[in-house]
C-alpha cells in the first residue's frame, strides 16, 4: 500500500536518480578538468565550462528539495543524519560552495588566460573532486551506522564512527567514479564533430571512467557485506536483484560498445539507464529505512496532517518546475547560449545578476 511517507519517500529517491544525472555529471566535469594538460586540455577545459554554463545553477535544485523534505516530512530522520554525518555533509556543502563560486570568478575573470583565472580553475577542479566523494560517504553511511537510543529516542553517535569506514568510502569513490563516467559521455556529445581531436580525448576518458566504474562497484558491493550487512543481504538475495543487476550491466556493455562505435546519443542513454538503475538500486535495498538501523520510513515520518499537504505543494510545484527546466535545457542546448571562453554568454547587464548564482 502507498501510504503518503512511502510517496514522499519515493519523491526524493527520484529526486536523488535526477541529481545524479544532472549534477552528478557536472561534478565528474571537474575531474576530467583536474587532468587536462596541455594545448587539448584547454580546449577540453573550455568545452567542459561551456557545456555546463546554462544549467549549473538549476541542477541543485534537486538537493535543496531532498534536504527539505526530508527536514519536514522525517525531522527525526532529518535531526539524527545532519547530527551524525555532520562532518561529510558540511564538506559537501563548503565543496559546492566553492564550486559554484570558482566557477563565476573564472568565468568572469577579466584576464581568462591569468593566474586568477588558473587558480579558480584549480578550485573548481578539486571541489568538483572532494564534493562526489562525501556525497558517496553520506549516502554509504546512511545504510548501517545510525542508530537510536530507544531510551531518549535520539541518534547515538561519536559524529565518526558512522562515516569514516571502509563501506561509506568505498561508495564515495564508486560515486565520484560514476560521475566521472557520465560527464565523460555527456562531453563526447558536447564536443561536436568539429572538435574530433577533443571529442577522441572525451571518448577515452569514458572507457576508462566506465572500467573504473565496475572495479568501484565491484569493491562497494564486496564491503558491504560487512558494513552494511542488510543492504548486501538485498542487493544479493531479494527477489528483484537480479533482474536488476543483469540490466544494470546490459546497460553498461550498452554504453561501452556505443561509445566505441561512435554512438554518441546511444551511449548516452545506456549510461543514463545505467545510473539511474545504479540508486534505484540503493533506494530498493534501503528499504525500508532513511538511515538504518534506527530510522525506518514509517517510524520517522511526520503526521499525515503535514505530509498530505506537502504532496499536493510538490503536485503543484511539479507542474511549474518539469516544463521550466525542461524549457531551459532545451533553449540553451539547442540553440547554444556561450561564448568560446567558456562564459555564459550574458549583455553586460544581466553580468552581476548571474554571477551571484550558486554551483
Amino acid at each position: 500500500m502507498l501510504t503518503p511517507e512511502l510517496l514522499v519517500a519515493g519523491v526524493m529517491a527520484l529526486a536523488l536518480i535526477i541529481y545524479t544525472l544532472s549534477a552528478g555529471a557536472d561534478f565528474g566535469s571537474g575531474v576530467w578538468e583536474l587532468l587536462a594538460r596541455g594545448e587539448l586540455g584547454a580546449r577540453k577545459k573550455a568545452i567542459i565550462h561551456r557545456a555546463i554554463g546554462p544549467i549549473w545553477e538549476a541542477n541543485h535544485v534537486w538537493l535543496i528539495l531532498i534536504v527539505v523534505l526530508l527536514f519536514v516530512c522525517f525531522p527525526a530522520a532529518h535531526a539524527a543524519v545532519t547530527t551524525a554525518l555532520h562532518v561529510p555533509l558540511t564538506l559537501m556543502l563548503i565543496g559546492v560552495v566553492l564550486r559554484g563560486s570558482a566557477y563565476v570568478f573564472r568565468a568572469y575573470d577579466v584576464d581568462p588566460g591569468g593566474p586568477g583565472a588558473r587558480g579558480w580553475g584549480r578550485v573548481f577542479a578539486i571541489s568538483s573532486l572532494v564534493t562526489p566523494i562525501t556525497l558517496g560517504v553520506v549516502l554509504g553511511a546512511l545504510s548501517d551506522g545510525i542508530e537510536r537510543d530507544p531510551a531518549s529516542g535520539r541518534v547515538v553517535t561519536d559524529f565518526v564512527s558512522a562515516w569514516l569506514r571502509p563501506y561509506p568510502i568505498a561508495v564515495g569513490v564508486f560515486a565520484l567514479a560514476l560521475f566521472a563516467f557520465l560527464a565523460a559521455i555527456y562531453l563526447v556529445h558536447e564536443a561536436g564533430d568539429d572538435e574530433p581531436a577533443v571529442k577522441a580525448s572525451f571518448r577515452a576518458d569514458a572507457r576508462a571512467a566506465g572500467l573504473a566504474v565496475g572495479g568501484a562497484a565491484l569493491v562497494a558491493f564486496l564491503v558491504a557485506d560487512e558494513g552494511a550487512p542488510r543492504l548486501y543481504a538485498s542487493l544479493a538475495g531479494a527477489a528483484w536483484a537480479p533482474a536488476l543487476h543483469v540490466c544494470t550491466g546490459i546497460a553498461a556493455l550498452l554504453a561501452l560498445a556505443a561509445n566505441e562505435r561512435r554512438r554518441d546519443q546511444a551511449a548516452r542513454a545506456a549510461a543514463i539507464v545505467q545510473a539511474a538503475l545504479i540508486v534505484s538500486g540503493w533506494a530498493l535495498a534501503q528499504y525500508p529505512y532513511l538511515a538504518a538501523p534506527g530510522y525506518a520510513i514509517a517510524e520517522s515520518a511526520a503526521p499525515t496532517v503535514v505530509l498530505w499537504p506537502v504532496l499536493g505543494a510538490l503536485a503543484a510545484g511539479a507542474l511549474l518546475l518539469v516544463p521550466a527546466l525542461g524549457y531551459l535545457f532545451l533553449t540553451f542546448k539547442r540553440r547554444g547560449g556561450h561564448d568560446e571562453a567558456g562564459a555564459p554568454a550574458v549583455t553586460s547587464g544581466a553580468r552581476d545578476v548571474g554571477s551571484s548564482g550558486r554551483g
